[in-house]
């Protein structure tokens, strides 16, 4: 057994690690044999001279494998499926994607996360709905996910605890962005899931983490090469993310969308899009439909049918959240003191050039954190948000601003009218979805 010096020296001078290494240094993360310091020193090392495939499979699987990993064999009438979005501004996605896919035959058990930066987390969204519980021990989602078809909770501590580790010590010494890393922290959590089928929503833009077609194209081969190295199918779709999605950014009014969208009061177009493609990828990857037409048909029957919203609303219901929300959402979801319209200073145009910007203020208004302490206010951010090209009118609404107090809104409101210019000529529209990978 090599001791950890030697194996930071292998890959510090550009050398690949045997699996036996990375099994060695996953286990040191796990028992503590790697201090702080020689796993920071790793993971400089890795940043700096990436990874091969086989090593990236070999890394994310001994990360999976340092805790509870879920088997469903002979306990599911159907494949297990989930996605997972590197991150935007305005993604609520999985909220209403989760109880389609189960409304169509998948089983959907999602691990999702808190809000990270500029980008809003699936976790955060779902506590904005009283009582609802994330933190479910493994044995309660095993028991809910054959009732329900879909259940969306919180990362547990028995789930892929070296990659935990790694993350916090990736934090702290500017290695979050190495490819190789990011691959294996993404797929040992997805693939503890116990999956059959994986589908990647990886953003671009100026709202997402990763602003450039090459960097997110090379997450999205990276990905999909590990995952299917190791034994699940999968697929990226690379989107567009240089525009809010959908018409709201914040906790509660992203819920109240997410009823809206369920429910067929309102599906923004763009979201709606979104939802489709990624959900009809994720029932032809599995299986269940052999061609796109069909999938999107069967994902549009489980929203008309109402049976998606039944799911979505039985598992709030047995997650702790209201039995009711569906029908009285207004009774349960927080709204802010202050509803401020934002107003374009002439006529035009829309056309956004820093999303990143838009999730960093609805951060500063309270609806994200600064620090992981930090409590959130599930009742700020926007709403009624025009998309990317949109025509208006000099003193015509752009979106709406929820805060806590009048100084808070009126700061939002200039960080919105900041984000944007109001131009003469219509933008170029770039395709929702850039390209696929696998």
């Amino acid at each position: 057994m090599a001791i950890p010096q030697e194996i930071i020296k292998t890959k510090r001078n550009g050398k690949p690690l045997s699996h036996a290494e990375i099994r060695q240094f996953v286990q040191g993360l796990t028992d503590d044999s790697f201090s702080d310091s020689q796993a920071a020193a790793l993971a400089m090392a890795i940043y700096l001279n990436g990874m091969a495939v086989s090593e990236i499979v070999e890394l994310t699987l001994a990360m999976r494998d340092s805790g509870t990993v879920l088997n469903w064999q002979g306990r599911l009438n159907g494949p297990v499926v989930d996605k997972h979005s590197t991150g935007g501004v305005g993604d609520k996605v999985t909220l209403m994607l989760a109880p389609m896919v189960a409304a169509c035959g998948a089983f959907m058990p999602s691990i999702a996360g808190r809000g990270l930066g500029h980008t809003g987390g699936t976790v955060d969204k779902l506590e904005s709905i009283p009582g609802y519980s994330c933190t479910q021990s493994l044995s309660r989602i095993e028991q809910l996910l054959p009732q329900l078809g879909c259940v969306i909770v919180g990362q547990s501590s028995e789930l892929a605890p070296a990659d935990r580790r790694l993350y916090g010590i990736r934090d702290v010494t500017a290695t979050v962005e190495s490819i190789p890393l990011i691959t294996a922290s993404i797929l040992s959590k997805k693939l503890s899931e116990g999956l059959d089928a994986l589908v990647m929503d990886v953003k671009v833009g100026n709202g997402a983490i990763m602003a450039t077609a090459q960097d997110a194209s090379a997450l999205a081969t990276s990905i999909v090469n590990t995952a299917t190295g190791a034994g699940v199918a999968t697929r990226a779709l690379i989107t567009d993310m240089n525009q809010i999605l959908g018409s709201t950014a914040g906790n509660a009014l992203e819920v109240v969308e997410t009823l809206d969208y369920l429910t067929g009061k309102y599906r923004e177009p763009r979201l709606h899009q979104l939802t489709l493609e990624l959900g009809a990828n994720m029932l032809m990857l599995s299986g269940l439909h052999s061609d796109k037409a069909a999938a999107i048909n069967a994902l549009e029957h489980s929203l008309s049918s109402g049976k998606a919203a039944e799911i979505f609303s039985k598992m709030v219901a047995e997650l702790g959240g209201p039995a009711d929300l569906l029908e009285k959402p207004q009774q349960y979801l927080a709204s802010a003191p202050v509803v401020q319209d934002i107003i374009a200073p002439q006529s035009g145009y829309v056309n956004y050039h820093n999303t990143v910007g838009l999730g960093m203020a609805v951060v500063r208004l309270g609806g994200g954190r600064s620090h992981p302490s930090q409590q959130i206010d599930p009742a700020v951010g926007y709403s009624d948000i025009l998309s990317n090209g949109s025509k208006v009118q000099q003193g015509d609404r752009l979106a709406r601003v929820h805060a806590a107090s009048t100084e808070a809104a009126a700061i939002a409101c200039q960080e919105y009218l900041a984000a944007l210019t109001v131009t003469i000529e219509d933008p170029t529209r770039l395709p929702l979805v850039h390209h696929t990978i696998g």
